[in-house]
């Protein structure tokens, strides 16, 4: 072993990417984004966040859609997971991307900090603004979506309780 390196053994040699949540929310012909100031930059991207402790994937993109734009959705598919190396973080990044249905709007919500607002935008629009996306994911999970990816959402439904049942 290196000095000052960590034991193979210890957590700390377990290299964990940044896992993040999105929905497509799809309403008509037309579907729900987020327009975000991003270091100065107003970007656009699906309602999407990270996920948080002791929290499923499913959990995480009904709470983050909610809190970036004031919709309770109901998540309809898994549409799939995608990773890329995010310049903004330097770091690998997992996006696991989920279909939803919109069911309730809260607009006197208050937003995520960051949120400058939420537009509902068909494909050309959104395409029109590829190069404000906040990830190359935003446009792929949509035309994922639009090409027919939808699986069950057993496949990422509920999280795991750990060895012992604590």
């Amino acid at each position: 072993m290196v000095a000052g390196m960590p034991s193979p053994n210890s957590s700390s040699a377990v290299w964990r990417p940044r896992v993040t949540v999105a929905c497509v929310v799809q309403e008509g012909d037309r579907f729900l984004m987020v327009e975000e100031d991003v270091r100065g930059r107003r970007l656009l991207n699906q309602p999407a966040g990270h996920l948080e402790p002791r929290e499923s994937l499913p959990e995480a993109a009904r709470r983050e859609t909610l809190e970036e734009t004031g919709w309770e959705v109901e998540l309809q598919s898994f549409i799939g997971a995608r990773q890329y190396l995010s310049a903004e973080h330097d770091e690998q990044v997992v996006r696991f991307a989920f279909a939803a249905h919109p069911l309730r709007h809260h607009p006197e919500r208050e937003l995520d900090a960051g949120i400058l607002g939420t537009h509902w935008m068909d494909y050309a629009q959104i395409a029109l603004h590829a190069e404000r996306m906040r990830s190359p994911l935003v446009l792929e999970s949509l035309e994922d979506w639009l090409a027919g990816a939808r699986w069950p959402l057993s496949l990422v439904d509920g999280a795991s309780t750990p060895h012992g049942g604590r």
